[in-house]
């Protein structure tokens, strides 16, 4: 309301009150998926607020890596140039697989585009990893002292985020962190850009950054382990999924595959 001058009036506590009473149009900031819905087993809340904390926690965890990794006055015990590169790496990946979706595939971003609720063995394939660094740098330190093999494996990492995040931007609405089980409207056979020289770029991304990850940390056990486990799972990934792209799309993906390899070797 105005007064006759036209000055709109300072609002007083009553209207403050009615005015919060009042439903308020619902912001567009919010982390509902529109396309796929959430798993039921997902556990973090899927609210912006989770999304911040999440973020600022996943910041704070590449900071501090980079720090340790930039800085020889950080590092003291098995906290090494190597270990800090691999926490940063980590943070940085779960947090690009959320920005990313965020900002090229909205309709499918949720808390769960972090990727952090990726199943029991992921995170034990970490921890492991984690733990063989610690114990050989505690029991004989100058196994890890091949300054080349993490400098090899940083270039991996960087490959590997880069094929990934790639990947997810040029199929943007096309991508999904799950398998989908039924075409949608939108869901094209995405065939330019990286895609017309690697059949799964997201996946072979992952399969380069992970090993890359056990080259920094000059985990020979690790990287066996991952490279073997990895391996397995994404062969049968592939073959399981791609019984749907056919379904999906027929002819048309049947010679996209014969004609574009997965750049994972032994898989074709």
């Amino acid at each position: 309301m105005q007064t006759p001058n036209g000055i709109q009036p300072a609002e007083g506590p009553e209207d403050i009150l009615r005015r919060r009473g009042t439903p308020q149009p619902t912001a567009s900031l919010e982390t509902q998926p529109i396309a796929v819905p959430r798993s039921t087993s997902s556990r973090i809340p899927n609210t912006p607020l989770a999304a911040s904390i999440i973020s600022f926690s996943l910041g704070s965890l590449f900071l501090l890596g980079v720090l340790i990794f930039l800085n020889e006055d950080l590092r003291y015990g098995v906290l090494t140039s190597q270990l800090g590169f691999f926490i940063a790496a980590w943070a940085a990946f779960h947090w690009g697989e959320f920005a990313v979706t965020a900002g090229w595939n909205r309709e499918k971003c949720s808390v769960d585009s972090f990727l952090l609720e990726n199943g029991a063995h992921y995170h034990l394939a970490h921890s492991f990893a984690v733990l063989e660094y610690t114990l050989t740098v505690w029991v004989k330190p100058s196994l890890k002292s091949y300054s080349h093999v993490s400098t090899a494996g940083i270039a991996l990492v960087l490959l590997g985020q880069m094929l990934r995040s790639t990947a997810m931007i040029q199929a943007a609405t096309s991508f999904s962190h799950t398998i989908a089980q039924h075409k949608l409207d939108n869901h094209i056979l995405v065939k330019h850009g990286i895609y017309s020289w690697c059949r799964h770029p997201s996946y072979a991304g992952f399969f380069y950054w992970a090993l890359g990850t056990q080259l920094v940390l000059q985990n020979p056990l690790s990287f066996v382990v991952y490279l073997a486990v990895l391996w397995r799972f994404f062969s049968q990934r592939i073959e399981f999924e791609e019984r749907g792209l056919v379904r999906f799309f027929g002819q048309e993906y049947i010679d996209y595959r014969s004609s574009v390899g997965t750049k994972i070797p032994f898989i074709s």
